[in-house]
């Protein structure tokens, strides 16, 4: 796509016609994903335009980052999540606390599908939580996340009394063991997890917990950063597929402006940039701070990511079969 500073011609702007979408029994998502690119209108050209990019960055060489809040994974999207990084389609994870929170109590307990238009007080009466159309029980987040995370943080309290979020974070998906976790898939594929805000959540009160009963414990955040900063200066090249906003966003194209910015990036949200907010701020806003690079190959993709990155990550992934 022609950007700022490119010479519009005739010659350069009346190049790809637009073309009727065709759908029968026998289409893949890679044929979707392909004439994505003629078919005009809004959605549908980016969607080709990230499957592109990441599937240029997939290359040789490109350090991939793969940032995202913690609200999808009390989705269904959650098991696209962690196919991906069961696959190793990603090197480095960067996300909030609440990832955690939510990997580990639905390898253990249920989430249940609701609806955006339910009493919430009533569901407070009768116990179950609800985070946008999905309901939580009480008996399926906050008891059972303690039940399982502190026998964890007193076993490794005993090896030593200091540990890095990147490793504990590790060790929490070695406890759990099952291939439906991204957390043990991320363990058992030595990708990177770092939660630059991980006293938050749950998760942070099982941390903070720990440390009331042992003042000695301790959560290096900083030795992250290092190891943020060894990647980072060790790569060649730098490519981001970065869902919603927030710290995991940020912290994704903040450690990658010490490089000059990102090669590759691909950012999905429902955000606009008129609130003023950094989910909603686009790529293009990157570029002024030299966290996306002038010469990146980048697109914003504006939509509901439950719908958008299983299109993106399946014909991503059949094309790898």
């Amino acid at each position: 796509m022609a950007k700022d500073g490119d010479t519009y011609t005739r010659e350069k702007l009346l190049k790809v016609a637009v073309k009727d979408l065709r759908i029968h029994s026998g289409t893949t998502l890679g044929d979707l994903m392909n004439q994505f690119s003629s078919v005009g209108g809004f959605t549908a050209s980016k969607i080709h335009d990230a499957y592109r990019v990441i599937d240029n960055m997939s290359g040789s060489g490109v350090t991939r980052f793969l940032s995202f809040p913690a609200d999808i994974i009390s989705t269904g999207l959650r098991g696209v999540i962690n196919d991906m990084v069961r696959r190793k389609m990603f090197d480095v994870i960067i996300t909030t606390t609440g990832t955690l929170d939510h990997d580990i109590a639905r390898s253990y307990s249920d989430y249940y599908c609701g609806s955006f238009d339910l009493s919430d007080s009533r569901l407070g009466e009768i116990e179950i939580n609800r985070l946008g159309n999905v309901l939580i029980p009480d008996s399926s987040y906050g008891k059972i996340i303690e039940e399982k995370v502190q026998p964890v943080l007193e076993g490794l309290y005993s090896q030593k009394k200091e540990w890095n979020g990147r490793d504990l974070i590790w060790e929490m998906g070695k406890s759990i063991g099952s291939e439906s976790s991204i957390l043990y898939n991320a363990y058992r594929n030595h990708i990177p997890v770092f939660v630059p805000g991980i006293t938050d959540g749950s998760f942070g009160s099982q941390l903070w917990s720990m440390y009331e009963k042992h003042h000695d414990f301790k959560i290096n955040l900083l030795e992250d950063e290092h190891l943020l900063s060894d990647i980072i200066f060790d790569a060649k090249k730098t490519g981001a597929l970065m869902i919603g906003g927030g710290i995991s966003k940020h912290h994704t194209i903040w450690w990658n402006q010490f490089r000059e910015g990102l090669d590759y990036a691909v950012y999905v949200t429902t955000a606009q940039e008129y609130d003023g907010s950094l989910s909603g701020a686009k790529l293009e806003e990157a570029i002024s701070w030299r966290k996306v690079k002038r010469d990146a190959k980048f697109v914003n993709v504006y939509g509901d990511a439950t719908v958008i990155i299983p299109l993106l990550a399946g014909a991503l992934i059949q094309s790898m079969n």
